[in-house]
């Protein structure tokens, strides 16, 4: 049976699982068919902090928050897996930096044409990837980078969607 819960079901259901003062507010939920990707904001380093030690520092902060949290951010990913049967990955932002903890790699069969094929195959010859699989991942974060504000509009649509999708009826099969 899949989970019927919006993103913003979803997303409510984090903020009000989540321990307070973890985050600076409601976490970002990112999500697909696969995963749940929980990216909570960090307080920004306080005082005044030399531009050279700022990436330290923030490292510093994230490693911590990751170390400190560990088990309950297990706990909660369990609970959140049962739930909505989706993985949960976690992340966290702080200032200008976002890291992942953890993400999953999921195989995704695609078929190509020849000049398609050419294309991974030149990327895997110039030593840009080690195969066919990275260099497509490869042109897809390419890709993305580089039509963001186009990618933002379509998903934005696509909550619009969901939201009022979860406005409808609720339909039982």
């Amino acid at each position: 049976m899949e989970s019927v819960e919006s993103t913003a079901q979803v997303r409510a259901w984090f903020t009000g699982r989540l321990p307070e003062g973890w985050f600076t507010g409601a976490p970002e939920i990112v999500r697909d068919r696969e995963e749940i990707a929980v990216i909570g904001t960090l307080p920004e380093p306080s005082g005044e902090t030399p531009e050279e030690e700022r990436a330290a520092l923030v490292e510093g902060l994230v490693l911590r928050f990751r170390e400190e949290t560990r088990e309950r951010r297990i706990e909660i990913a369990r609970e959140a897996e049962r739930r909505f049967r989706q993985k949960v990955s976690w992340g966290v932002s702080c200032g200008d930096q976002t890291v992942m903890f953890t993400t999953l790699s999921v195989p995704v069969m695609t078929r190509l044409r020849q000049s398609e094929r050419q294309v991974l195959d030149t990327l895997v010859a110039a030593g840009v990837a080690r195969s066919r699989s990275d260099a497509l991942a490869w042109c897809v974060r390419l890709v993305g980078r580089h039509t963001d504000t186009w990618l933002t509009d379509l998903r934005d649509a696509l909550s619009h969607v969901d939201r009022v999708r979860s406005s409808g009826p609720d339909v039982q099969n």
